[in-house]
């Protein structure tokens, strides 16, 4: 499946599965961005949530063609 990571003016088609992590996905972007995955927070678009780094794509209602937004922490705060 693929998802949609926007940041800003940028959008990043990831492609993943359902079994994969957020975790996985920020590790992903970490080689195109160049910023580790913990300064990197994901959020569901659709439900505005925070994704959890232990749970499953699946468990968190991410599916094919999900929007998610990418947030990196300056400090302690987030700029999308």
């Amino acid at each position: 499946m693929y998802i949609r990571v926007k940041r800003n003016k940028s959008t990043y088609f990831i492609q993943c599965e359902p079994t994969e992590t957020p975790l996985s996905i920020k590790q992903k972007l970490h080689s195109i961005i160049d910023q580790p995955p913990s300064n990197q927070q994901l959020v569901l678009l659709a439900t505005n949530d925070v994704l959890e780094d232990s749970k499953t794509l699946a468990e968190q209602k991410v599916e094919n063609d999900s929007i998610v937004g990418l947030a990196l922490r300056k400090g302690i705060v987030l700029t999308y």
